[in-house]
């Protein structure tokens, strides 16, 4: 008996790529939850001074700072305008108007408040 020829697969319909992209998304959106309970319950137990690691990880916390300015305190110092131009675009065009005279610079780092966030890292045991 000879071997008959495969037949060509079918093209997915769009209908089928749609169930199929819902289905990726669905899963995607239900791990990305669960991740981010899990790196909660993480970082808390790390910054009580626990440790986690596993064969291939250990776990640790990274603590990233930004500066911030209040905007209400930043409007009762220099109004208005420049809290509106300011706010609109960000710290570094806050910081430009200083550099540039159009802020009291030294009044603008008075007002300077810094934020710090905490994220969790895996750094690898192996390399």
């Amino acid at each position: 008996m000879l071997d008959q020829p495969a037949q060509a697969e079918e093209a997915p319909t769009l209908d089928d790529l749609l169930e199929r992209y819902a289905t990726l998304r669905d899963t995607m959106q239900g791990l990305e939850l669960e991740r981010d309970e899990l790196a909660a319950q993480i970082k808390a137990a790390l910054a009580s001074g626990a440790r986690a690691e596993t064969d291939l990880y250990r776990a640790d916390l990274k603590t990233s700072r930004r500066v911030e300015y209040p905007l209400d305190r930043f409007r009762d110092v220099f109004g208005d305008a420049a809290a509106l131009e300011a706010a609109t675009i960000d710290r570094k065009k806050a910081e430009a108007l200083a550099k540039s005279g159009d802020l009291d610079a030294e009044r603008l780092r008075e007002l300077a408040v810094m934020k710090e966030t905490q994220s969790l890292v895996l750094i690898p045991k192996t390399r």
